[in-house]
């Protein structure tokens, strides 16, 4: 009997989680006790609900009460340690091993279950990311799709823009073919005319001058003198004929030249709005600026400056690639894009897209874009690069540069170099300079948002002989 006392005990004193004896006894308000690793672990899988409760009655606290270690409980533990498991009998000690299995497989059930919600949680972010692909991936397919689509349609509508543009030139071709043939046909006509006037004239004159040298060869004087009224008159001679010169459908030439040199120029001007050379379709992701020369090499662009944009000071060589500052002013014809103050110069070609080029200079030199209505008469500050919300501009003197936009001015630091890099990524709306020789240093970069096609320029200062060259970069 004493033995079935001690095993009651036991089970009194056992914590009901792990089902071992109480180790650190701690007692919850309601009155059940556990070991304090026991329910702390308990507590700890609920605090995601802000509420604990107790295993046993699941009453339930809020906030999580503060435990503390019960020593009279401990104590009791002790004293049925000594006993109890000296008394125990064999069948008993099978049952303890059955009730830490027991506690071994609740324990990892629970543990189960809470990496089964961490799976699951996991699961969910994968789950969710492949959606988010998923959702991409559509949005390319539907980019392709409308890259297929744009791109089709500007092939299809440009072919029959340049059809109609090669058969409106044919017909020009044609009409000036005929006017010229017509014309040759008139004049021609014209010519074999007098030619057969001059020729009927030439024919009598020639038989009068016969009759004349037989008559004067009549050695009878009266024979001579009865004979010579009877000769008849001379007819009137053909007017005095014009003969015009051999040039005479230079002028058609001229005039055709003419309309060539402007279709030329228009379509150099306007060409880089369609020219797919400086054009990226931009999908999901931006394209990263180079990071070496070679790279930049890529999007090198052939500029040239425009005369008609260019000071009376500056003296444009190479194939109007190089402007130099000259000590005598140039005879430029007057023109509404030229600069009349600032000693400046435009490209011929927009630019759009990325871009990049490089300007040999020597000299002080300021190295720019701007659009293309930036101001032009006057020495105001709407003209000149660097000075206005039009224009950008990296003025390099010896080893200094400077940054001027809107008239504010940054100072640079950088290698001294005698070339400088220009990178445009017009729609991303950065602006980079770089110093050019072994390697590539960046000067300066400016990101903003540029709202037309821009136009490399120069700007120099008054000083005679310094130069800058739009380099060849292919």
């Amino acid at each position: 009997m004493a033995q079935k006392g001690v095993q009651l005990d036991r089970e009194t004193f056992s914590c009901s989680i792990c089902l071992d004896l109480l180790k650190d006894p701690v007692t919850t308000p309601c009155g059940h006790s556990y070991c304090m690793n026991c329910i702390k672990s308990h507590w700890d899988g609920e605090d995601c609900k802000y509420s604990y409760s107790c295993p046993q009655c699941r009453k339930t606290f809020t906030p999580r009460p503060v435990l503390l270690k019960s020593t009279m409980l401990a104590d009791l533990v002790e004293e049925l340690k000594k006993t109890g498991l000296q008394a125990a009998p064999a069948d008993h000690c099978y049952a303890g091993a059955e009730d830490v299995a027991c506690h071994k497989t609740v324990s990892a059930a629970a543990e189960r279950t809470e990496r089964q919600k961490k799976l699951e949680g996991s699961r969910q972010n994968i789950q969710q990311r492949i959606q988010d692909r998923e959702k991409d991936v559509k949005l390319l397919q539907q980019q392709a799709e409308a890259i297929n689509l744009s791109a089709d349609k500007a092939v299809e509508d440009s072919e029959k823009i340049f059809t109609e543009l090669i058969r409106l030139l044919e017909k020009r071709s044609s009409d000036v073919k005929q006017q010229v043939r017509s014309q040759q046909k008139s004049e021609v006509s014209r010519v074999k005319e007098l030619q057969e006037k001059l020729e009927q004239e030439i024919t009598e004159l020639k038989r009068k001058d016969a009759e004349l040298k037989k008559l004067s060869h009549t050695e009878d004087h009266n024979q001579f003198l009865h004979n010579y009224p009877s000769l008849s008159p001379l007819s009137q001679s053909t007017s005095s004929i014009h003969i015009r010169p051999l040039s005479c459908f230079e002028d058609v030439t001229a005039a055709v030249s003419e309309v060539r040199d402007k279709l030329q120029d228009v379509l150099r001007e306007k060409w880089t709005n369609v020219s797919l050379t400086g054009t990226e379709v931009d999908v999901l992701l931006p394209q990263p600026e180079p990071k070496t020369r070679a790279g930049f090499l890529k999007y090198s662009r052939e500029i040239t400056l425009d005369p008609n944009t260019a000071n009376t000071w500056l003296l444009l060589s190479k194939g109007n690639r190089k402007a130099t500052f000259m000590r005598e002013q140039q005879s430029y014809s007057s023109h509404p894009n030229r600069f009349t103050d600032w000693y400046q110069v435009l490209s011929r070609e927009s630019l759009t897209g990325r871009c990049y080029w490089e300007v040999e200079r020597r000299g002080g030199v300021s190295v720019a874009v701007a659009y293309k209505n930036i101001s032009r008469a006057g020495g105001s500050e709407e003209c000149g690069f660097g000075f206005n919300d039009k224009s950008w501009a990296l003025y390099c003197e010896n080893n200094s540069y400077t940054f001027w936009s809107n008239n504010v001015q940054t100072r640079v630091s950088g290698p001294e170099s005698s070339r400088v890099g220009v990178y445009l990524d017009h729609s991303a709306g950065i602006l980079s300079f770089y110093s050019v020789s072994g390697t590539m240093t960046l000067l300066h970069r400016v990101q903003t948002t540029f709202t037309q096609p821009l136009y490399a320029g120069l700007r120099f200062y008054c000083w005679p002989g310094a130069s800058a060259e739009l380099c060849k970069l292919k």
